[in-house]
């Protein structure tokens, strides 16, 4: 998308082959651009020397690398623990070992605790049906479908049933995240996407489960092998986005992102900012998408997450990065690339001041 070439060079290492795409769908899927570049791109070996001997990590030298060529397939899943914060670079091998430990025994836990209530939870299967009316109430027939499992008692715990009434969207979302990728072809990839959504709302209710957390959560659940590093980072990663998610019945988590959109292209572009008006698209509504699961299905999984990479060096920027980035997409297929380059070169300037 981007032909001005500042985010993908030609040449280097094909990577494509690291998150495979079913052939059928090849046609309607993005072309990836995102290539490893030798002496650019962050990888194993330069991830592995950038420890010392007990395991601190110099986290400054790691974030040049990733601003300038992101990270490589085979080390992303380590790399995005300490990007989404659930290390800090300045422990140790041991003690890193101990908290990851912890956390898998809590996660453990949870997931035990889940399964109480949802025996399906952990078994390599998922519901797309209903299981309980609004009133609590079960519904019988809906067996079949979430693989003969049934709740039998009228769920009369207010928390208990605002979180099964959940549980069938988050597993129609599900069947539908990444469904090009040959990865989720196994019914049981998705199962543990459906466990981990499923747990993570069930911990937060106050926020509940809204479409779109499955594209933020699925990436994780492709780098992770253990379910419950794939949680944590998906957790630490929502920390930051939760309130996208969150709606109330006068306003939406994303709307301040989306009043600074309608600014930008007010200044930049007045004329189509104008016509968005006249068409009673002011609010700018349609760029919802795009802000909520950080372009995920604007680009191809692959270059998505270079993105999400990118946009780890601009933590305290991150709201206005997404805005930023939305305008670039659009002058991407508008004009010229002289804008995108300016921004980019811009950002990177931002960077370059916070961490030195």
């Amino acid at each position: 998308m981007f032909c001005c070439g500042f985010m993908w060079k030609s040449g280097g290492e094909d990577l494509q082959g690291f998150y495979p795409v079913r052939p059928e769908c090849q046609p309607d899927v993005p072309r990836t651009r995102f290539k490893s570049r030798a002496g650019k791109t962050l990888s194993a070996r330069r991830w592995h020397a950038a420890f010392t001997e007990d395991g601190h990590l110099d986290m400054e030298k790691v974030l040049r690398r990733i601003q300038r060529g992101g990270i490589h397939p085979s080390i992303k899943g380590a790399v995005w623990e300490f990007l989404l914060g659930c290390y800090d670079p300045d422990s140790t091998f041991e003690e890193r070992n101990i908290l990851r430990n912890r956390r898998r025994e809590q996660y453990g836990a949870w997931k035990e605790e889940c399964k109480k209530m949802v025996p399906v939870i952990g078994s390599g299967k998922y519901v797309t049906m209903a299981v309980v009316q609004e009133n609590g109430n079960p519904i019988d027939e809906s067996s079949v479908e979430n693989q003969g499992w049934i709740v039998k008692n009228t769920v009369t715990d207010e928390r208990v049933l605002q979180w099964m009434l959940s549980l069938h969207q988050i597993g129609l979302d599900v069947a539908r995240t990444d469904r090009y990728l040959c990865f989720y072809e196994n019914d049981r990839n998705q199962s543990k996407l459906w466990d981990v959504l499923a747990i993570y709302t069930w911990l937060n209710l106050d926020i509940g489960y809204v479409q779109g957390m499955n594209d933020i959560c699925s990436p994780m659940i492709i780098l992770f092998d253990d379910e419950a590093d794939a949680f944590w980072c998906f957790e630490r990663a929502m920390r930051r986005l939760r309130e996208n998610f969150r709606a109330t019945a006068t306003s939406m988590g994303v709307q301040t992102q989306l009043g600074v959109l309608s600014q930008v292209i007010k200044t930049v572009d007045p004329r189509l900012h104008q016509h968005l008006e006249d068409l009673d698209g002011g609010e700018y509504l349609f760029a919802i998408r795009m802000l909520m699961v950080l372009f995920r299905r604007e680009f191809s999984f692959l270059d998505a997450l270079y993105l999400w990479e990118v946009m780890t060096n601009f933590l305290h920027f991150f709201s206005w990065f997404l805005v930023l980035l939305a305008v670039i997409v659009y002058e991407a297929v508008r004009s010229c690339c002289v804008f995108i380059i300016f921004f980019f070169f811009a950002l990177s300037a931002v960077w370059v001041m916070r961490i030195m």
